[in-house]
């Protein structure tokens, strides 16, 4: 279809199209530019949906939108990014025809969503228009779409997930791109023309389908003013939702929405913003033959990640060019539904928390391939009314701590078979699970409490993650540019680190509580660095410095423990390491029992 010479009918519906969108009322006192809190809430209690990503591009096996080849206006002008390997790349002359041969007929979108409600999904993502500009709907304002006249199948596949969604109960939720490589207008000297084709289409998808529960966008764009006016953000939020208030719109807009979007990786535990984290059952969102695919195993500590994280997983599968879901991608999803059957309480209905692993404060990137964290992450917990489910994804001792949360435990049991010995103390929690009644994927431990804990703030390890009031940090060197301060290795956050000296593979950290403290255990974490060869953990008797213990690596959050030793100053001490030394996080940790200097 030639863009540039729109028949007047087409111009007609698309000038009509953005004129009834701009002809709702306004909204009171109401600004639309974010959910209400009920509607985010019930979106959080799903915790788990179905991603479905599909396209003409299935008949290649490639990756949809970035394996079309990036046209030289586009290199030149920033209309894309080239992340694909170009010598790869399908031409665009292939690409943007390869509906015109595309028959999936054994497309039934009732299976998709059966699978999706055998999965536990309580949601799905539907993909209508991704960066290449082909639309799976019935869409008025352009030809280049699943029913149009150059289409092999002439389907409205909106029309048909639209229904099944609707008559399974399953919330729908539409992934549309707001970048166009197909639209020459976009990004170019009539990019207005664009926008108003953007909500033009929108106000379809929102008026001729039934009920739409979420809008997901694609931006390629960090949130900001200037992106949200490229889409005219603040207008399409609120038109949306003048037709469908319920909505709930995503971070990929320009606006913040309400909800945050890691791709590819699994967010961070974040109890003050709403999150979910998009991941590909295979190596990418549209179909590949024989692609790897994760392992039930992985499937589970993400989507158990993501719960204790306090957000959402979003997991995609993509149909093949036939329509019909990969057979094994079928099963992998029914197998996790088979495990929510059984555990779903610890998942649906939670909020993360309160108790948070060391390291939780960190995104798990790791869990997006099936492996796990090490040093004393052990998983986390999720929380509704009075009782708590800890998920034991690992066992870094034969026990785990949990601090003091201010209520009292008055039963105990582990959901995943076996018992659990589980004492509580002033200080805290201690459970242990004997080794061969643990499960190899996640033992969950249900814990219920004399009061609802709703409001109580999340609570990791039980020793101070900050360092107490009077308490000063040293280091040998600090990196200048920019500032790695000691302080930074002692601020309980994961985002943040020391630095050595430039030019140095030695260094030390070092701590004075400013009166006698006992410690028993000391947390060091290095991340992904892995420089460190030679430490030596050490606490001072008058002016002489004693050895705890000494070690080769340390690693990703290594976990020491030694019997309790009282000392008012102690200190890391790196003998070697193959760069720079760089300590994400040192944590001395007291006594169960107490600890602290009198």
């Amino acid at each position: 279809m030639n863009w540039k010479t729109l028949s007047p009918i087409t111009l007609i519906l698309l000038t009509a199209a953005v004129g009834q969108l701009r002809a709702q009322p306004e909204a009171g006192h109401w600004d639309m530019l974010a959910a209400k809190p009920a509607v985010v809430q019930q979106w959080q209690d799903m915790r788990f949906g179905m991603f479905l990503c599909w396209g003409p591009v299935s008949l290649t096996g490639k990756e949809i939108g970035w394996s079309r080849q990036a046209p030289e206006y586009g290199k030149a002008r920033g209309f894309r990014c080239a992340a694909y390997p170009q010598s790869d790349a399908t031409p665009i002359d292939v690409y943007d025809r390869l509906y015109e041969r595309w028959r999936p007929d054994q497309f039934d979108a009732r299976q998709w969503v059966s699978i999706a409600k055998e999965a536990g999904c309580r949601y799905m993502i539907f993909l209508v228009k991704h960066h290449d500009g082909f639309c799976l709907y019935d869409t008025r304002l352009t030809d280049y779409k699943s029913t149009g006249p150059a289409s092999a199948w002439k389907v409205d596949v909106m029309r048909a997930v639209a229904d099944a969604c609707h008559e399974a109960d399953l919330k729908l939720i539409l992934y549309y791109s707001q970048p166009d490589w197909h639209h020459p207008d976009y990004l170019g000297e009539h990019h207005e023309r664009y926008v108003q084709y953007l909500h033009g289409q929108i106000r379809e998808l929102l008026t001729g389908y039934g009920r739409i529960d979420g809008l997901w966008f694609d931006n390629l764009r960090p949130v900001g003013p200037e992106t949200a006016a490229l889409w005219n953000a603040e207008r399409l939020f609120q038109r949306a939702r003048s037709i469908q208030p319920h909505l709930i719109i995503n971070n990929r807009c320009g606006l913040p929405g309400d909800y945050d979007t890691p791709e590819q990786q699994i967010g961070h535990f974040q109890a003050d913003r709403p999150w979910e984290s998009c991941c590909t059952l295979g190596t990418q969102w549209s179909w590949k033959p024989d692609d790897t695919i994760k392992s039930l195993e992985a499937c589970i500590r993400m989507l158990v990640a993501c719960a204790i994280g306090n957000g959402n997983l979003a997991l995609n599968t993509n149909p093949m060019p036939d329509g019909r879901i990969e057979p094994r991608q079928a099963d992998r999803f029914r197998e996790i539904g088979r495990w929510l059957r059984r555990y779903g309480e610890s998942i649906y209905g939670t909020r993360g928390g309160p108790f948070v692993a060391p390291g939780g404060g960190r995104q798990l990137h790791a869990l997006t391939a099936g492996t796990l964290p090490g040093g004393s992450w052990w998983g986390g917990s999720t929380h509704k009314s009075d009782t708590v489910y800890l998920h034991v994804l690992r066992w870094p001792s034969d026990r785990i701590r949990l601090p003091d949360i201010g209520a009292k435990l008055t039963n105990h049991s582990v959901l995943t078979g076996g018992e659990a010995n589980v004492v509580q103390t002033d200080a805290g929690i201690e459970v242990t699970v004997p080794e061969p009644q643990r499960d190899a994927m996640d033992t969950i431990v249900k814990l219920q409490f004399d009061r609802p804990l709703a409001g109580i703030a999340p609570a990791g390890v039980p020793s101070p993650h900050r360092l107490p009031p009077g308490c000063q940090v040293s280091a040998s060197g600090f990196w200048p540019d920019p500032k790695l301060h000691a302080a930074l290795a002692f601020d309980g956050d994961y985002n943040t680190r020391w630095g050595g000296a430039p030019n140095t593979t030695t260094g030390w950290l070092a701590v004075d509580f400013g009166k006698p403290t006992t410690v028993d255990r000391a947390v060091i974490d290095e991340g992904d660095w892995d420089r460190v060869r030679r430490f030596e953990l050490q606490y001072r008797v008058l002016d002489e410095w004693k050895t705890i213990v000494a070690g080769t690596t340390l690693g990703a959050e290594k976990c020491i423990e030694f019997d309790p030793i009282r000392a008012r100053h102690f200190r890391l001490n790196i003998l070697e390491a193959t760069n720079v030394p760089t300590i994400w996080e040192f944590q001395l940790c007291c006594p169960t029992n107490g600890g602290e200097g009198e």
